[in-house]
């Protein structure tokens, strides 16, 4: 298996926000959850075209994409998501290695993740450390702050 990284285009949005979606309820959230999430699942056409957002393709299949937020001086990842079918196949290695390589091309040494519990072992295999927590919803819910240093 070959998989392609590539930019995002910005008509590709309505199916970025699908993928997000279908990867996020791949880890049984009840639907109730997921319509709290919308908001922070969706991708824009504006997004897209403002921010560094990339598609990991298979056989010109979308697979996988991820999308950062340059701010101040910090790029954190904003989305990173992989199609469920191909979790587990290193997709997501191999957009995140993209992605460190895009935050060592914009001048940063850090990527910040405000990650989903279920995936913090797989930042922290990259060599993430918990920086703090950030609060979520609902209320009393804790995302994981992590730090990745980019070499």
């Amino acid at each position: 298996m070959h998989v392609d990284v590539r930019r995002a285009r910005a008509h590709e949005a309505p199916a970025l926000t699908r993928l997000a979606r279908r990867s996020k309820a791949h880890w049984g959230y009840p639907d109730e959850l997921l319509r709290m999430w919308d908001r922070d699942l969706c991708v824009s056409a504006d997004f897209i075209a403002t921010s560094p957002v990339c598609c990991a393709t298979c056989y010109d299949q979308v697979v996988g994409f991820y999308g950062l937020v340059c701010q101040d001086g910090r790029v954190e990842l904003e989305h990173l998501w992989v199609v469920p079918e191909w979790i587990g196949r290193g997709v997501g290695r191999v957009l995140l290695e993209h992605a460190l390589s895009e935050v060592r091309a914009i001048g940063s040494d850090t990527l910040v993740v405000v990650s989903d519990p279920h995936a913090r072992g797989f930042y922290e295999h990259f060599g993430a450390e918990l920086m703090g927590e950030h609060e979520s919803v609902p209320a009393g819910r804790a995302l994981p702050v992590l730090s990745i240093p980019v070499h």
